[in-house]
């Protein structure tokens, strides 16, 4: 089996609608995807309907902007249920920050001499959460930078970049336990993806392993083999399951479906935990 446990759609930040990515994830030979876009569940109805036909099962799952001691993470929560009330409203916060925060980087931008405007980035967003690479991508098409990976950077768009605006996050703590009281389960995502920025310390995960996360992403493509390496054995000594997965965006990065995977029986005894949803197959 090929599990990729971590892409993004149109509802986020990806360029391939819901649809178009489970497509795409069958056409790339994948058994297992997730759609696991930022703060929202806003593909699932699409990503689901996009089954028939193919042989694919869809983890419905999202991707949680985190803070923790003024470091920026990612929590991946995964077959939870969206209907839970304390869930559903923690990440409608969130989600309703991202606006304001957009438009505070665009007023940076233009302060530094960047002709970038809220109708761009809203026209590139559609009906996506908007976020720093929707900004990135204008920035792209303004000739000011040659590729979205060229706008995180301290000059721009990285945390603590000159443009850079911070937003409204979860308390890692408090994902892990809402998604835990939602029948879902979390994995943190590329932990140690030091170009994008300052991680979270060894002793942050053992907190987080003890309260309750359910496993680590190690096979990323912001990994190199040391830093895999490394967070395998963490993760053995903590308990904690090792995954892999693309963190597939479309057109946007150049990584492709399927770039890294997750073990089979790591898979299995994530889906094993949940209780709030469970894996959808083609009927």
């Amino acid at each position: 089996m090929r599990i990729d446990l971590h892409t993004h759609s149109t509802a986020s930040d990806g360029t391939d609608t819901p649809a178009e990515l489970v497509r795409n994830a069958a056409a790339a030979g994948l058994d297992v995807v997730a759609l696991t876009d930022h703060d929202t569940v806003g593909g699932y109805a699409q990503a689901t309907a996009a089954l028939a036909g193919t042989d694919l099962t869809l983890v419905t799952g999202a991707e949680l902007s985190c803070r923790t001691g003024g470091t920026s993470m990612h929590m991946l929560a995964y077959l939870f249920d969206p209907a839970e009330p304390q869930l559903y409203a923690a990440r409608e916060l969130v989600r309703d920050g991202r606006v304001p925060r957009a438009h505070g980087m665009i007023d940076k931008l233009q302060a530094l001499g960047v002709p970038v405007t809220w109708e761009m980035v809203a026209r590139i967003a559609g009906d996506g959460s908007v976020g720093r690479p929707h900004i990135a991508t204008a920035m792209v098409e303004l000739g000011v930078v040659p590729t979205v990976s060229d706008a995180f950077t301290e000059e721009w768009l990285a945390n603590d970049g000159r443009a850079y605006v911070g937003k409204q996050e979860f308390d890692p703590f408090d994902a892990v336990r809402l998604v835990k009281a939602a029948g879902g389960v979390t994995v943190f995502a590329h932990p140690g993806a030091h170009k994008r920025g300052e991680t979270v310390p060894d002793e942050v995960i053992a907190g987080l392993a003890a309260a309750g996360l359910d496993g680590l992403e190690i096979d990323h493509v912001d990994h190199d083999e040391p830093t895999r390496t490394r967070l395998r054995g963490l993760a053995r000594e903590l308990g904690l399951l090792p995954t892999g997965s693309s963190d597939y965006h479309g057109t946007r990065k150049s990584v492709p479906l399927g770039e890294c995977v997750t073990d089979p029986e790591v898979y299995a005894q994530l889906a094993a935990r949940a209780t709030g949803a469970q894996p959808i197959s083609a009927v």
